[in-house]
């Protein structure tokens, strides 16, 4: 599976090995031999085992917590890649930290999500993978080509398959209206938009429904589930509101402090995420369904690889 005399290589630091094993899976290929350990100060230390000369890399990791850890795993790697003369490093990214900081929302404050993207382009990366940002215009912080995958296809298709009655999609802010409507429109169901304001960062408080959900199975969606506030107070808006039952997805499953118990005891019946982000075994309660995003990063690696479009994957 190589074109040319570029060979396909895919590595994984420590952020998420059971997806790059499950990619690896999917195309048929062994994984790159590498080791990502500690000094015993804590330092990084990144070893590729294998010869990469001339090879085409992609490196598996998610910038999930602790970010700042595989942040700097991600770095380091690509700079031993770059050194042991690798063609073209991919940095295969599905969940982008950091991306929440993308803009001054009030004086003084970084634009983190920039920052990070200028780090990643200066340590040698040449391409970049990655799913739902939180915001689209991420990709314009990267003077490096970005592939930005959505996980909606992968949502719609397991609702398709598993709810039949009456449903409706509800958006849990007008900020993720367009992720909404592209659900809603792929299973074939109307559209509904929780208002709410923002009084400080992590508190939400529902003032208005925009759409009709009485009697209807609800499905809620959004790119990160972090602390659970805004999901579980909108749920419950939404069953007092007479909604039958609430069933909600995501993108990345962050689940972030007290988010575990808050969606066990909430109203919500059904918790369906993607791998994006590896969900350790306390948090795998039994409202959670995982669905894998191997087989779409597979083939947008495997497409880069033999330089085909990518976006064919979405039309």
């Amino acid at each position: 599976m190589s074109s040319g005399s570029k060979r396909l290589k895919i590595f994984a630091g420590n952020a998420n090995p059971d997806l790059a094993r499950e990619i690896c899976q999917y195309l048929g290929v062994a994984m790159g031999a590498s080791k990502v350990s500690r000094f015993s100060d804590g330092e990084i230390r990144a070893e590729v085992e294998e010869s990469v000369r001339g090879a085409d890399a992609f490196i598996i990791q998610p910038t999930s917590t602790p970010v700042n850890e595989h942040l700097m795993e991600l770095l380091i790697m690509v700079d031993a890649l770059r050194r042991a003369s690798a063609r073209r490093i991919t940095a295969v990214v599905p969940y982008y930290g950091y991306a929440r900081q993308d803009r001054k929302t009030r004086a003084r404050a970084p634009i983190t999500a920039k920052l990070v993207a200028n780090i990643i382009i200066a340590s040698g990366c040449r391409r970049m993978i990655t799913m739902d940002l939180h915001a689209g215009q991420i990709q314009g912080f990267f003077d490096i080509p970005v592939d930005h995958l959505p996980g909606v296809p992968i949502l719609a298709e397991y609702f398709h398959q598993n709810l039949k009655d009456d449903v409706v999609v509800v958006s849990p802010d007008i900020g993720g209206v367009t992720r909404a409507r592209d659900l809603a429109e792929r299973i074939g169901a109307p559209l509904a938009i929780i208002d709410k304001r923002r009084p400080e960062p992590n508190v939400a408080e529902v003032t208005n429904v925009i759409g009709s959900i009485k009697g209807k199975t609800v499905i809620m969606i959004d790119d990160i589930i972090d602390t659970a506030g805004t999901i579980t107070k909108g749920a419950a808006a939404l069953m007092e509101r007479g909604a039958k039952e609430i069933r909600v997805c995501c993108t990345h499953a962050v689940l972030s402090g007290p988010a575990i118990q808050r969606l066990q005891e909430s109203v919500i019946k059904e918790v369906v995420v993607t791998n994006t982000i590896p969900l350790p075994p306390e948090k795998m309660i039994d409202k959670i369904k995982v669905l894998s995003v191997a087989p779409l990063l597979g083939e947008a690696i495997i497409r880069i690889h033999e330089d085909l479009s990518v976006s064919k994957l979405f039309s």
